[in-house]
């Protein structure tokens, strides 16, 4: 069986689908593994450790993919509007396994019904106990979390913790924190590490306690209502709580020095958290990174891939924010698709059975026999 990983071709993607340590595994299970020369190359992984774990390099993408019978992938492959039609080089019965946007793409998505690909989309993980290790969106999630607290302090024109100094005292940074996922957890976790004093809001009462047992204080409107949705997603709120929502963040940037952004609704445009009027509100020196830019942002003035001054204030809305943490981001994404693939292989045999009944199958699958096979998608076909 022979498994192919082509390099990453969209703008500012820096990771790769496999690491040396899942290379190792594969081929450990009998399956030969193919990765396009200089597919791990800006993340650090070059040739020769693919080669050192068990890999074949292909010259070319056409080589790496061109009769393999399982596709690895960070993004969807491109397509011919994007000058490379990426799809068009697997061959029929090839299974397709990454972060295919699926929801938001769902013309590609019967392009890949139509050329017979079996394709798993893995943003689309049931977020159940068992698919924990398998989950693409909380194992980059963390990195951005990470990673955004560490671009806030980049521009951010002072200190983060409290100094003692002969000269006198460096007060410590206000962080305030909205969403408290995984993306937003690990921010007040690192920004913490990093001394300052931080607040977390989410519409998810269950939260309160995970935002607590990390040293931050909880923040919510005196107003009952649950914005707990499918699958520990967030739902959208009623407008008397997006107003009351409002109110309180208002008073609350008024005395931040960074904030930081993580509201994502699956398959929706992000929600506005932080309006043009809470922005004018804010000290001058201020920063806010917005971690929803791809989904059109969290703060109004956000102008996704760039970072901008409005009234004073930082706006960073970086794209991507996981690949810029591609090394660790790659190994983790690279485990994800393992802990995917790796109980679907027949040890004997060394192939691919795929249990078609399992959750982690059902959840992700979007095309079999031709044909759109997603419940959120079966309409497409």
């Amino acid at each position: 069986m022979k498994i192919g990983i082509p390099k990453e071709r969209r703008p500012l993607e820096r990771r790769v689908a496999v690491s040396p340590e899942t290379v190792k595994k594969f081929t450990g299970l009998g399956a030969k593994v193919v990765v396009e020369t200089g597919a791990g190359t800006s993340c650090g992984l070059t040739d020769e450790l693919f080669q050192a774990a068990g890999a074949e390099i292909a010259s070319d993408a056409a080589g790496a993919v061109g009769d393999a019978d399982l596709v690895l992938k960070v993004r969807r492959p491109m397509t011919a509007a994007d000058g490379t039609d990426e799809a068009a080089m697997l061959k029929s019965g090839a299974v397709l396994v990454a972060g295919l946007d699926a929801v938001q793409n769902a013309d590609q998505v019967r392009d890949y019904a139509s050329r017979g690909i079996v394709a798993f989309a893995m943003e689309l993980m049931p977020r159940i106990t068992r698919a924990q290790s398998m989950d693409i969106l909380s194992s980059q999630s963390n990195l951005a979390g990470y990673k955004a607290v560490l671009d806030a302090n980049e521009y951010f024109p002072r200190a983060m913790p409290m100094m003692m100094t002969a000269a006198g005292t460096v007060a410590p940074a206000r962080v305030f924190i909205f969403g408290a996922g995984v993306a937003g957890l690990q921010a007040i976790a690192t920004a913490r590490r990093l001394g300052a004093i931080v607040s977390a809001t989410d519409v998810r009462p269950a939260t309160r306690e995970q935002v607590m047992s990390l040293g931050a204080k909880f923040v919510a409107p005196d107003i009952e209502e649950s914005g707990d949705g499918e699958g520990g997603y967030a739902r959208e709120m009623s407008d008397a709580y997006k107003a009351r929502q409002a109110e309180m963040t208002a008073k609350a940037l008024e005395k931040t020095d960074i904030a930081i952004t993580t509201a994502l609704i699956p398959g929706r445009k992000a929600p506005i958290l932080i309006t043009a009027d809470h922005v004018k509100s804010m000290r001058a020196g201020s920063v806010i990174v917005d971690l929803a830019a791809e989904m059109g942002g969290n703060c109004e003035l956000s102008t996704p891939g760039e970072v901008t001054v409005e009234h004073g204030v930082t706006i960073v809305a970086h794209l991507n924010v996981a690949s810029r943490v591609a090394a660790d981001a790659s190994q983790l994404f690279a485990k994800n698709l393992w802990n995917f693939l790796s109980p679907h292989f027949d040890k004997d045999s060394g192939e691919l059975k795929i249990d078609w009944a399992d959750e982690t199958v059902t959840g992700t699958l979007l095309t079999r026999d031709g044909q759109v096979v997603h419940p959120q998608l079966k309409g497409e076909g």
